[in-house]
């Protein structure tokens, strides 16, 4: 790899190399060490092609999702079956995994910014900016983007844009699938709401379990689904569908809610 060699969005894959070396080693005892993860079905993971794949999941925290999916991912392809076990598999990690983010989020400071170059892929927010509900048009560089990163690699996103459980899924992610047809695997976390911060930058209790469940790639017919169709396929892949609202109490989601719209950023 050349020493200058980027990445079509710009970015040095030496220098984002460097990054996630150093961001994993500092982050690998939240998930291996504070709390402990417990994964499931990352031999999905080494089957998979290099490029156009679409990683959804539900969101709990505005960070710590992604880190841990961005351990789990390097862990599998090195030959690590559901553990990630002794740091150095992010010696050579995979420099082509993206994330689907917020740009005010992702503008939000300069730690923010740094794993903004580890891989995000900012978009602006079509229904909140700033703490406030809104409603405008998406931006259709905002598409060429993640088309961008699928053409390049792999790119995860939560598809309800909010890390309150079981809110609508955004349409928008269904139509992603429809138009560029990825493989599409579900991710289903949980735990990582109790053990961080709303922000997922700062370890708020210890000795959690914290689960991440890899799932087999979905099953879409991209010619003849509808959008209504992927977007309830996505629903229960994810577990967010209204049938598992009886696993968490309904207090808890509204203090969840009450609490997303006093912490926006």
């Amino acid at each position: 790899m050349g020493l200058f060699k980027k990445n079509p969005f710009g970015h040095i894959l030496f220098l984002k190399k460097w990054l996630i070396r150093i961001l994993g080693v500092m982050t690998h005892r939240r998930f291996r060490g504070f709390n402990e993860l417990q994964i499931e079905g990352s031999e999905v993971i080494k089957n998979l092609p290099d490029t156009n794949v679409l990683f959804i999941s539900n969101h709990q925290t505005y960070f710590a999702d992604v880190v841990a999916m961005f351990h789990v991912f390097n862990a599998s392809l090195s030959g690590r079956v559901d553990s990630i076990k002794n740091v150095g598999y992010l010696w050579n990690p995979k420099l082509n995994i993206y994330y689907v983010a917020a740009k005010e989020t992702m503008k939000s400071g300069l730690l923010p910014k740094i794993l903004a170059y580890v891989g995000s892929i900012s978009i602006e927010r079509t229904w909140r900016s700033q703490g406030k509900d809104v409603n405008r048009q998406v931006k259709m560089s905002d598409i060429s983007s993640i088309a961008k990163a699928l053409d390049d690699g792999w790119v995860i996103t939560f598809p309800q844009g909010t890390t309150t459980p079981f809110k609508p899924i955004r349409k928008g992610t269904a139509h992603i699938i429809k138009r560029y047809q990825p493989i599409v695997v579900p991710i289903v976390i949980d735990g990582f709401r109790r053990s961080f911060d709303k922000k997922g930058l700062r370890v708020k209790k210890k000795n959690i379990l914290q689960s991440m469940e890899i799932k087999q790639p979905l099953d879409i017919d991209y010619e003849n689904d509808e959008i209504a169709d992927i977007v309830e396929k996505i629903e229960y892949a994810i577990e967010q569908h209204s049938s598992f609202l009886k696993v968490i109490p309904k207090e808890e989601i509204e203090a969840e809610e009450e609490l997303n719209k006093k912490r926006e950023w």
